[in-house]
C-alpha cells in the first residue's frame, strides 16, 4: 500500500496490477527485440518546465528517457503564457511531438487575492497555446494539467471521487481550472487537437515550494533540528484527510498518458487513499527526531474546507496499468533532506 503502516487510512484500494506489469510499459528492456527498431525519440516541451513538477518531469526524462522513447527539448527563448506570437514562435523553433502544459497560477491564497490575474494566465494562457499549436500545424498530444480542487465539496459517500463527478469549483483557482479544462475538451472535439486532461490531486515530494502543506511542514521541522527556530510548530486544520502522492509517480502517469488514454478524456491522478495532515505531520516530527508543540495559527485556517478528501484512479490504472510506488514516508524524507540543504546552504 501507498502510505505504509505509519498512517490511518481510508478509501477503496486501487485495482491491483501486478508491478510485473507497469514495469512492462517502462522498461525498455522489457520490449520484444522485434520492434525496437519501431521505437523513435520523440521530442517532449514543457510549459512551467522550472516549477516543482516540470522540474520533476526534467529529471526523469533526463535519466530515463529511453524507458519512454522521449528527450526534452529547450527553448532558446520562453515566452510569457499571454504572448500568443511567441508562444508560436517557440513551437515552431522545438517543434515537439507531445507538450505537457504545466504552466499555471496554482497558489489558492493568491488566486483569492487576485482572481482576475489567475484566469489571465490559466484560462486566456491556456486559450493562447491551443492556438499557438494550432497555428504550428502541432500534430501531437496535449497534457492539461487541472486539478482535484475542481470537484469542490464532496459528500463522504460520494468518496472516492470519480471522474463524473460534478465539478463545483469553490475558489478562483479551480474556477480557472475547470473553464481552461473546458476549453481544451472543446478543442478535442471541434479542433482536432489530441489533448488529453489530467486532475491530479496533493503530490509531494523535494522542490515543492512552501506555500505548499507537506513542504511548509517540512521546512519548519528542519528549522527546529538545526535550532534556526523555537521548537513550535505553526499549522492550520491539520485533521483534514487528504489523497498525496509522491511527485514522481504523478509524472510517471503524465508520460504514459502522452501514448495511452483518449483524446478528450480525463483522468483523476491520485494514490485512491486518504491520509490525515496530522499523520504526515507526525511522520516528519518522527523522521527528524524532532519534538515540538503544534499551534493552530487562524490565519492558516480555510473556511468551510472539505472534511476528508480522496480520488478514484481507477480509469487511469485501467487504461495505462499505472499505479503509484514510492511509499509517502520517502516522499517525506526527500522533503526534509531537501530543506536541510537548502537551509544549510543559507
Amino acid at each position: 500500500m501507498l502510505m505504509g503502516h505509519l498512517f490511518p487510512l481510508d478509501g477503496i484500494g486501487p485495482e491491483q496490477i501486478g508491478l510485473d506489469r507497469l514495469a512492462e510499459r517502462l522498461d525498455p528492456a522489457a520490449v520484444d527485440d522485434k520492434n525496437v527498431a519501431l521505437h523513435i525519440m520523440k521530442k517532449l516541451l514543457l510549459t512551467g518546465r522550472n516549477g516543482f513538477v516540470g522540474q520533476t518531469i526534467q529529471c526523469i526524462v533526463a535519466k530515463h528517457g529511453a524507458q519512454y522513447d522521449l528527450e526534452l527539448v529547450i527553448p532558446t527563448h520562453e515566452p510569457d503564457l499571454s504572448d500568443q506570437p511567441g508562444l508560436y514562435a517557440m513551437l515552431a523553433d522545438t517543434q515537439p511531438d507531445y507538450v505537457i502544459h504545466l504552466a499555471a497560477q496554482s497558489f489558492v491564497p493568491a488566486a483569492i487575492k487576485n482572481p482576475r490575474e489567475t484566469f489571465e494566465i490559466n484560462f486566456f494562457g491556456t486559450l493562447n497555446l491551443l492556438q499557438a499549436l494550432k497555428q504550428a500545424n502541432f500534430r501531437g498530444r496535449m497534457i492539461y494539467v487541472g486539478s482535484g480542487d475542481v470537484y469542490g465539496l464532496v459528500d463522504t459517500e460520494a468518496l472516492p471521487i470519480l471522474e463524473t463527478h460534478p465539478l463545483k469549483p469553490r475558489n478562483p483557482y479551480a474556477v480557472s481550472k475547470v473553464a481552461a479544462e473546458a476549453l481544451c475538451y472543446q478543442w478535442s472535439q471541434t479542433e482536432g487537437m489530441d489533448v488529453v486532461m489530467v486532475r491530479p490531486f496533493n503530490h509531494v515530494g523535494a522542490g515543492q515550494s512552501e506555500h505548499f502543506v507537506v513542504s511548509d511542514f517540512a521546512k519548519q521541522v528542519t528549522q527546529i533540528k538545526l535550532g534556526l527556530r523555537a521548537p513550535v510548530l505553526e499549522v492550520g486544520d491539520i485533521d483534514v484527510t487528504r489523497d498525496f502522492t509522491d511527485v514522481r509517480d504523478v509524472v510517471k502517469a503524465y508520460l504514459l498518458l502522452l501514448r495511452q488514454g483518449y483524446s478528450g478524456e480525463v483522468y483523476n491522478v491520485g494514490s485512491g487513499q486518504g491520509c490525515t495532515v496530522r499523520a504526515l505531520l507526525e511522520a516528519l516530527l518522527d523522521i527528524a527526531g524532532v519534538t515540538a508543540t503544534i499551534t493552530q495559527n487562524v490565519v492558516r485556517l480555510r473556511p468551510a474546507e472539505q472534511r476528508r478528501v480522496y480520488a478514484s484512479p481507477a480509469k487511469l490504472f485501467k487504461e495505462t496499468g499505472w499505479q503509484p510506488q514510492i511509499k509517502i514516508e520517502q516522499s517525506l524524507k526527500d522533503a526534509l533532506m531537501d530543506w536541510e540543504q537548502k537551509l544549510k546552504n543559507g
